[in-house]
């Protein structure tokens, strides 16, 4: 999970896409407000920081310029580190040694990291499906709830809902375009 949509932050870039923006804010906050609690700020102070962190990056995204070769969520983590600094520094505290390593800890992303990734991977998965559930009549949805989630054949989530097996096969295909547009580059 080392990179974004290009498609997401060409639309964030143009600043008047409000559904991108919502959909950044949806699918970032728990990742940066993670990053903030690592630091050692409590829930407060880690909910201010992830608005300094999204408040910086709407402002800056306009200039951004996309590198694919480049992680996307490698420059947020740099930017929520350093309005952490210049939290420290308006606070007068410094980086005390204890601070540094956890600093460094967040920095550099080892084992305990990469489980989190997979949560959070598998709560974007969840949190893209529940944007998308709304593209699809409650029939259709709970067919590709029984075909395409839980494993069940496509015979018989499209007889137990009423449809024909090929409106699940097609719906299946729409879905899997949709969640492909929707989380490209993000997992």
């Amino acid at each position: 999970m080392d990179s974004t949509s290009e498609s997401l932050l060409l639309r964030l870039r143009s600043g008047s896409d409000q559904r991108a923006w919502s959909t950044f804010v949806e699918l970032y906050t728990p990742l940066i407000f993670y990053w903030a609690r690592k630091t050692g700020l409590q829930t407060n102070d880690a909910a201010d920081l992830v608005q300094d962190v999204l408040t910086l990056t709407f402002q800056k995204l306009p200039a951004f310029k996309y590198d694919a070769g480049k992680s996307f969520r490698g420059w947020l983590r740099t930017v929520t580190l350093n309005r952490y600094r210049e939290k420290l520094r308006k606070k007068s505290i410094g980086a005390t040694p204890a601070t540094q390593s956890v600093l460094a800890s967040i920095a550099q992303p080892g084992d305990a990291e990469s489980t989190w990734d997979l949560n959070y991977q598998q709560a974007l998965v969840s949190r893209a499906k529940e944007l998308l559930r709304h593209e699809f009549q409650a029939s259709t949805w709970q067919a590709l709830q029984q075909y395409v989630f839980e494993g069940q054949p496509a015979a018989i989530a499209a007889k137990e809902n009423g449809l024909s097996v090929w409106t699940v096969y097609a719906a299946k295909s729409r879905l899997m375009s949709r969640l492909r547009e929707t989380l490209d580059g993000l997992l």
